[in-house]
């Protein structure tokens, strides 16, 4: 009789387990990874960016990085106007979407 109710008690534990670990599996290929892969290749195009490529802001606006720092871009909009960016406010690389858009597709 003991025998069957810690096999009852063990199925339980499983039964409770099992899902939970399924859920962190399914959370973490649908939420986790695409974000560290997002931020990843945000940081990577950030990195790749030098003075003289066109690029857009998270706020939309269109400039030319004309200098850097460790943390921001000095971007300079219509008129001559320069305002100073952070690095992770840039959304675009400009200068590469125009030259791939150019491209013919086969």
């Amino acid at each position: 009789m003991n025998s069957v109710i810690l096999q009852a008690g063990n199925s339980s534990i499983l039964s409770t387990i099992v899902p939970m670990v399924l859920i962190m599996i399914v959370f973490y290929f649908f939420m986790i990874r695409p974000q560290m892969k997002k931020a990843k290749d945000h940081k990577r195009l950030v990195e790749d960016l030098k003075i003289g490529d066109k690029i857009v802001t998270t706020a939309g606006i269109h400039g030319k990085i004309v200098g850097s720092n460790d943390t921001t871009f000095l971007i300079e909009v219509e008129g001559g106007t320069k305002i100073r960016f952070d690095k992770s406010a840039i959304s675009l690389d400009a200068t590469k979407a125009a030259t791939t858009a150019a491209l013919p597709k086969a």
